[in-house]
């Protein structure tokens, strides 16, 4: 599959999902750290940052432009202009190749949208298991993240980009597999407080 199209596919899917979320933004989600209006609001955040690093800028230049909380009032809303800002871009961009400049250096553009790919993707699964949502994921996306990250995984957790894979999970298909490598709990669901 031609990476825009891979890209564009995880966005959409992101985006979709964003949309489906109910007015319950307080809501756990398998990023311990975050609930879900962080964890959206992360992603949000991600796509602001991808027009001006595949334009060319520097993270200095930038600055602290997508700092704090993007969401405001209207959470879907700003989800949903983030990421058709980010796929405008990416599609403009992409094509050409070349560089962007990210925080640890100087990095091709087709590896950083593989990167994007896989956030998308994962934060995606994130969410839907958070808000009650469909579980599944396109099985093309799972096999090209798992097929890029196979590599990248020890390189991840070692900076501390991913958790640890979770102990005495089973795996078995190529879905659960990708989320054990990326740290997740495949059977993850959240402990809402008893009523």
């Amino acid at each position: 599959m031609r990476l825009e199209t891979t890209y564009r596919r995880s966005v959409e899917f992101w985006k979709i999902t964003v949309l489906e979320v109910s007015d319950d933004w307080s809501r756990p989600t398998p990023c311990s750290e975050w609930n879900v209006r962080a964890l959206v609001n992360h992603v949000v955040s991600e796509d602001r940052w991808t027009r001006p690093l595949v334009e060319g800028m520097t993270i200095a230049e930038v600055g602290d432009a997508f700092d704090g909380d993007l969401l405001g009032e209207d959470p879907k809303g700003a989800a949903r202009a983030a990421a058709e800002e980010a796929m405008t871009a990416v599609a403009e961009r992409l094509p050409a190749g070349g560089k962007v400049h990210l925080s640890y250096g100087d990095e091709d553009i087709d590896e950083y949208i593989r990167q994007m790919v896989a956030d998308h993707l994962i934060h995606g699964w994130d969410l839907a298991v958070a808000t009650g949502q469909n579980r599944k994921l396109d099985p093309e996306l799972v096999a090209e993240v798992a097929e890029w990250f196979r590599n990248r995984e020890e390189m991840y957790r070692s900076g501390g980009a991913i958790a640890v894979r979770p102990q005495s999970v089973a795996g078995g298909n190529p879905q659960a597999d990708l989320l054990i490598a990326f740290g997740r709990n495949p059977d993850w669901a959240p402990q809402l407080p008893a009523i």
